[in-house]
């Protein structure tokens, strides 16, 4: 499956790989080293995290590799079009009148709080290859919602 994401959040990641694979791997191979020193392996708790550890940084990389490899970037500097795609911000009205912007991103991206939702959340899909004029309904955690898509930028 695709995972949309901007360029700046693709570098992040690809910095983040870069960490785990080079000083993070040295950090923990030293951390079991001396741990293996302290001698009987099946009663120390330092080994045993830091062999915890280590399977959590291996999987981290593996699904950042993952994540690179299935990027699909987010043309940021597109001309907005007549339906809402993923990277488009989208102007909405709600039921109670009120007027919010949400920014559709890839869910690696996804910041509620900043109204940047994924298009793989049920509004963000609600919202995806529709029109300005257009009424969506998402059934979202706090219930069912509807909202009238006013402007697509």
């Amino acid at each position: 499956m695709p995972k949309y994401i901007s360029k700046d959040g693709l570098e992040k990641l690809k910095v983040e790989l870069k960490e785990l694979e080079t000083v993070k791997r040295k950090e923990i191979a030293k951390r079991i080293e001396e741990a293996k020193s302290f001698g009987d392996l099946s009663e120390n708790a330092d080994y045993l995290e830091a062999r915890e550890s280590q399977a959590f940084n291996e999987g981290r990389i593996r699904e950042l590799e993952e994540t690179i490899k299935n990027a699909v970037l987010i043309e940021e500097d597109k001309v907005a079009g007549t339906t809402v795609e993923v990277g488009d911000t989208v102007e909405v009205q709600n039921e109670k009148g009120q007027k919010i912007t949400y920014t559709i991103v890839g869910s690696d991206e996804a910041d509620p709080v900043k109204n940047k939702i994924s298009n793989e959340s049920p509004l963000g899909r609600a919202f995806l290859f529709r029109m300005p004029g257009e009424m969506v309904e998402a059934i979202t955690p706090v219930g069912r919602s509807k909202y009238k898509i006013l402007n697509i930028k």
